[in-house]
């Protein structure tokens, strides 16, 4: 009998054991074992350098018990590069410009359900020119040519379509004159004079790098389009990969709050980081100039998201209209002040 009650004992232990296993170990081995992220170009994606170098996203699964996650990260020239990514499974979270994560959002809803995880930050994107006979919107002909990274969905294109209402009456009055360039392509263009490109809407460090240059004028920022500040990017994913990596997406939340936190505390070394991994000649004090500027913010809330979604909602842009700013986003970002 005494026989009997060791081997009972020791199946329980056992099946004890297995349970703890599986609420544990089995259950984080089950969970992803790679990240990959997707984003666009320049310091409105500067958290996701911060966390590549830094290595911030496996450390943060390390201390949360997942083991070894790796994450791979890439950089893409056009929003629309980006949301084909991760609508095609290629990518699992992306930092993109607010109106292509807008646009996600409202045409994922019910299928897909792409959300935002948080914004990445404000910066104003500025339309220069090198054309020395535009003085205001009003000034563009026929003949002009606006460059930015993707008509009708990037954040420079529904930026301009909102300054062209208040200026013409008609958010699309210059919507013909737009072309589809990457920021680094833009800027080859802007600062060579050698092509029909004269003017450009993009974003830093490529505008200040552009404004280098006498021959370059700004024209006008983002910020006219809201009368203020306003969200330049979102980190975004699909609903289905939030579900089925609950912890690795804390992990991910985790270290986008970590590389704000970095952002703030260290803008020399952010510059550092940021002009190694892009491999620009730019100079670090140049970058770090723009990181501290007052204009820019490396934080998670969202700032006058609803009245860019209603402009693109009133112009047909998007169909469906959130009732408030947390229906874009997931319920971590919940509690943060955003509008």
């Amino acid at each position: 009998m005494k026989h009997l009650s060791v081997l009972a004992a020791a199946a329980a232990a056992l099946a004890f054991g297995l349970v703890a296993y599986l609420s544990t170990g089995a259950v984080a081995r089950s969970e992803a074992g790679e990240v990959r992220f997707a984003r666009q170009l320049g310091l409105g994606y500067l958290q996701f350098y911060i966390m590549q170098d830094k290595q911030l996203v496996e450390r943060q699964a390390e201390r949360q018990g997942l083991g070894k996650v790796t994450a791979v990260y890439s950089g893409m020239g056009t929003p629309t590069a980006i949301s084909d990514a991760l609508l095609s499974g290629n990518v699992d979270v992306i930092g993109v410009g607010l109106p292509s994560f807008l646009t996600l959002w409202d045409k994922t809803r019910g299928n897909m359900n792409v959300r935002g995880i948080v914004a990445m930050n404000r910066q104003p994107a500025f339309l220069n020119t090198r054309n020395p006979n535009i003085k205001s919107l009003r000034d563009f002909t026929d003949k002009d040519r606006i460059a930015l990274p993707a008509p009708k969905v990037s954040v420079q294109a529904i930026m301009l379509e909102m300054i062209a209402e208040k200026t013409f009456g008609r958010f699309d009055a210059l919507d013909k004159l737009t072309v589809g360039m990457s920021h680094p392509d833009g800027t080859a263009a802007m600062l060579s004079g050698g092509l029909e490109v004269s003017s450009h809407f993009t974003s830093a460090p490529f505008q200040y790098q552009q404004l280098e240059n006498p021959a370059v004028r700004k024209l006008l920022s983002s910020y006219d389009a809201t009368d203020g500040p306003n969200t330049f990017s979102a980190v975004a994913t699909l609903a289905k990969w939030r579900a089925d990596n609950p912890r690795l997406y804390q992990v991910v939340y985790e270290a986008i709050l970590q590389a704000n936190d970095f952002i703030a505390k260290n803008p020399r070394e952010a510059a550092e980081i940021f002009v190694r991994i892009e491999n620009t000649r730019l100079p670090v004090a140049f970058i770090e100039k723009m990181i501290t500027d007052p204009e820019f913010s490396y934080a998670p809330e969202p700032e006058n998201v609803m009245k860019i979604y209603g402009f693109m909602n009133r112009v047909g842009a998007l169909k469906n209209m959130p009732a408030t700013w947390q229906d874009l986003f997931f319920p971590e970002a919940h509690g943060l002040r955003g509008n």
